[in-house]
């Protein structure tokens, strides 16, 4: 399945706006692995993709396309610097939430007794 050249014009706009470029990362194709079948197994489906100067790593399977791989590698590699210039990464932001969720239930849980405690101070 070919990429929108529409799309494809997207992302390469995108990628020179975040000034990443094309010799600055390493791409190899591997070997993909899971669902596909005989077609995953013999053919470098799986994209590879490094940023160097940042040391960010992609491994994009999605797809048993290649080359519907490779876009969406390159996409994710775009959506992961965007996120670490502007310092919104959207991992931290759901530790974070995870992180208050967990500290407002051990207060929550502090504050109540237990049933055998309650049974032996109302003795």
């Amino acid at each position: 399945m070919p990429i929108n050249p529409k799309k494809q014009q997207e992302i390469e706009e995108r990628l020179q706006a975040l000034g990443i470029h094309k010799e600055d990362v390493v791409e190899k194709f591997v070997r993909s692995a899971g669902p596909g079948g005989q077609k995953v197994n013999k053919t470098s489906s799986a994209v590879y993709l490094r940023h160097l100067p940042t040391g960010i790593e992609i491994k994009m399977q999605q797809d048993r396309s290649q080359a519907v791989n490779r876009f969406l590698a390159w996409r994710l590699l775009a959506d992961k610097v965007e996120a670490r210039q502007t310092g919104k990464d959207p991992q931290a932001a759901e530790a974070d939430r995870i992180r208050k969720q967990k500290q407002r239930r051990l207060r929550k849980s502090k504050g109540k007794k237990t049933r055998a405690e309650s049974e032996i101070k109302g003795k």
